[in-house]
């Protein structure tokens, strides 16, 4: 619940309640706030419990965690029942990049792509003028515009 404190700031808190309540009342205030979260504790489980018998036996493996939309999503790529996963174990990322480069490095020169291959195999991607000119056509930089 309170994960994220650290010890500075629980120092912080306790020297707070300890000048606002004062040492002979803080004891009384700690039962009280520790009585008031049993109750708050109790009546929710009382309502989850009733939820469940409410909605029936069909839902009785019910958790109100798997509303949580991470958890709901964890609990169903886990699921073995999707095949996920199989999928995620016959899938090596080295060998299908290794099979995309050599369908790469492989390709004729003569392809009618418009991406063309240099002289070290490798595929020129830049863009260039269909009239084979390589001009630089870019628009004047305006400062006050922007």
């Amino acid at each position: 619940m309170f994960n994220d404190i650290g010890p500075l700031e629980l120092v912080t808190i306790i020297v707070l309640a300890v000048l606002v309540f004062g040492p002979d009342k803080l004891p009384k205030v700690i039962q009280d706030v520790m009585r008031t979260v049993r109750k708050i504790r109790e009546f929710s489980e009382s309502a989850k419990q009733d939820i469940r018998q409410e909605l029936g036996p069909e839902f009785k493996d019910f958790e109100f965690e798997d509303l949580n939309p991470k958890t709901f999503i964890r609990k169903q790529l886990d699921n073995d029942d999707l095949g996920l996963k199989e999928i995620r174990n016959g899938f090596d990322l080295k060998k299908e990049m290794a099979e995309v480069t050599d369908a790469v490095h492989s390709r004729d020169s003569d392809s009618t792509s418009s991406a063309s291959v240099s002289a070290g195999g490798r595929v020129d991607m830049t863009k260039k003028p269909e009239d084979g000119t390589d001009r630089d056509d870019r628009p004047p930089f305006d400062a006050d515009a922007t």
